[in-house]
């Protein structure tokens, strides 16, 4: 564990700050409650980083998977313990939320410094579906799609760490997504302009039929999280295995299939949509 104020072995100029969780984590606690959460899986982690916990991102606009992993976390190993999340640039810029969300452990995404957070021994965490995941249509909530985006695995390899699946079931019946855009957004040329490669349709509460970026109320479903077996690849593979294209491909199948197993058999388990 760090002291309280000590971010020297997350790797970069970070200003995460456990007394900061702790004051606003009644809040998060507050939010993730409205989705009657349970995280499981807690014994199967490692006891300390590095290691790289990958999601499957779901909820559209206001994604609730990393507030409900992390208010579970915060309970069970402690707001000391240094865990960090990746984000979109788009979300860092904007004003007033930037400096807060680093507080919580926010990091733009990017090799370098995901590099150097677990080169310094910390928990890194990371969704890489992004946009492309969380606002899957409708019909496909129930499917792992990280749109073959590999950064995650070479990063893996390249720092020689586990990865820790984390998969989530009933996020994505939060808001009802009716279309994912990506042919808008390419005509709109929001690629080159925010690094966003969607422009996503929505029905949710209270405007009805909005654009993705419009705020909406997201739907009470209860939320499951299971926290799969590490998978260590150092066994196997050196750090210069995140350059052989093939094995990359491979790894990436490893781990989506397993995640879409664990996916699968949590979705059997629910009777109903959003009642769970």
């Amino acid at each position: 564990m760090m002291d309280e104020h000590d971010t020297s072995d997350a790797g970069v100029g970070s200003v995460r700050d456990p007394a900061f969780l702790r004051a606003v984590r009644p809040m998060l606690e507050r939010f993730a409650s409205y989705f009657r959460p349970e995280v499981r899986g807690f014994e199967r982690l490692p006891d300390r980083g590095p290691f790289l916990v990958v999601g499957n991102h779901s909820g559209g606009q206001t994604p609730p998977d990393l507030p409900v992993l992390l208010t579970a976390w915060w309970r069970e190993r402690g707001e000391e313990e240094p865990v960090y999340a990746l984000f979109h640039s788009f979300f860092l810029g904007l004003p007033g939320m930037g400096p807060m969300m680093a507080r919580a452990g926010a990091i733009e995404a990017g090799p370098a410094d995901a590099e150097a957070i677990l080169d310094g021994g910390a928990i890194l965490i990371v969704y890489p579906g992004g946009d492309h995941e969380v606002f899957r249509p409708w019909g496909e909530r129930n499917r792992i799609d990280f749109g073959g985006r590999l950064g995650f695995v070479r990063l893996a390899l390249r720092t020689q760490v586990p990865i820790v699946p984390a998969v989530s079931v009933g996020a994505h019946e939060t808001i009802v997504v009716l279309a994912r855009g990506e042919r808008l957004a390419k005509t709109l040329r929001l690629d080159r302009m925010f690094r966003v490669k969607v422009f996503p349709l929505v029905f949710g509460f209270p405007f009805g039929i909005v654009p993705g970026g419009i705020p909406t109320l997201p739907l009470p479903a209860k939320i499951t999280v299971e926290l799969c077996e590490p998978i260590d690849w150092s066994s196997r593979y050196g750090p210069e295995a995140a350059e052989d294209d093939a094995i990359v491909r491979a790894c990436y199948r490893e781990v989506t299939e397993a995640m879409q197993a664990v996916l699968d058999r949590l979705a059997a388990t629910r009777r109903f949509p959003i009642i769970g």
